[in-house]
């Protein structure tokens, strides 16, 4: 019990610091003196001090920090980066969905490209199937998951949940946990989500279809749009662990039927091919390594670049 005491004190002290440095403080210089006083201040009343009422002080101030971070609410209304500047939103007119803000850049450069938002027209009849990416930056076991849904008349709406950055920001994984990014749902051409990853960030990229029937992937859709739209409205804060990209897609399917229970490739997501492969989502007639070898789809958008066929280029060998 003093171990599990222990460890809990250090767990509560370590939050309560970085929930106070990654506040909404607009001076980075106090955000650093008042989380480095907290440290120092809770290291005395938690273990060095004799007085115990240092520690009903501490949970004073533990309770006053807590409530601090609860009161930092999301906003729309911010300095946003281009990439992320349109919050796109989704009508449906009977079989017909409309989506305003559908992001489909020119690239030039990881950082250099001309910033395009149009208006697509698809037909919720003609959503015939659903694909799955995984995308990763480095190896490691995380990465990021994003969807594609594929039409018999159109080309697919690729729709990626990510972080919201603000000009000048970029991802931090713990300041994410501490409500520093709004959250959008990036919908878009898979000449500009998928492309930007594999030709210009060089990340590694694997496609896999999923085995899934157009009744499931239309539900699915809808849920998406759903959430667009309220995101659009009220907007949320993204967190690593509670509102990312992989939790969010496992919450959606859920919603859209699926059954199963939680597994901690959801989290670590960089084995979410895995996951997916053992749980039959998508083909397991083939060994997984090789299926995975098949699904990597650098070469095939180097290949396509920019060109109208992209989407199914890159679709060509798997």
């Amino acid at each position: 019990m003093a171990v599990i005491g222990f460890f809990c004190r250090v767990l509560l002290l370590a939050w309560a610091t970085l929930a106070i440095y990654y506040s909404n403080l607009p001076w980075a210089w106090l955000r650093l003196s008042l989380a480095v006083a907290f440290l120092a201040f809770g290291t005395w009343a938690l273990w060095l001090t004799r007085r115990r009422r240092m520690s009903l002080v501490f949970a004073g101030l533990f309770f006053c920090v807590v409530v601090w971070e609860i009161c930092i609410r999301p906003s729309n209304d911010r300095q946003w980066r281009p990439e992320v500047a349109v919050m796109p939103r989704v009508t449906i007119d009977g079989d017909r969905v409309r989506i305003t803000g559908f992001r489909n850049f020119e690239y030039h450069g990881t950082h250099d490209f001309t910033v395009r938002y149009e208006e697509r027209e698809v037909l919720l009849s003609h959503l015939t199937s659903l694909d799955f990416f995984v995308s990763y930056w480095k190896k490691g076991p995380v990465g990021h998951t994003f969807l594609s849904f594929n039409f018999d008349n159109a080309l697919p709406v690729c729709i990626s949940i990510e972080t919201r950055p603000e000009i000048g920001e970029g991802f931090n994984p713990i300041a994410s946990l501490f409500k520093q990014f709004e959250l959008i749902y990036v919908v878009g051409d898979e000449r500009d989500i998928v492309r930007v990853r594999t030709n210009y960030r060089k990340e590694d990229v694997y496609l896999y279809h999923v085995l899934t029937s157009p009744e499931n992937a239309r539900r699915l859709f809808l849920v998406y749009i759903d959430r667009i739209n309220k995101l659009a409205d009220h907007p949320e804060f993204y967190h690593l662990l509670s509102n990312s990209c992989t939790i969010n897609i496992v919450r959606y399917a859920n919603s859209a039927g699926r059954i199963g229970g939680f597994d901690i490739r959801h989290l670590l997501n960089g084995f979410i091919d895995r996951y997916i492969y053992g749980a039959g989502l998508v083909d397991n007639t083939l060994p997984f390594d090789e299926l995975r070898r098949r699904s990597r789809i650098n070469d095939a958008a180097l290949a396509a670049d920019d060109t109208p066929d992209f989407s199914q280029r890159i679709r060509a060998a798997r």
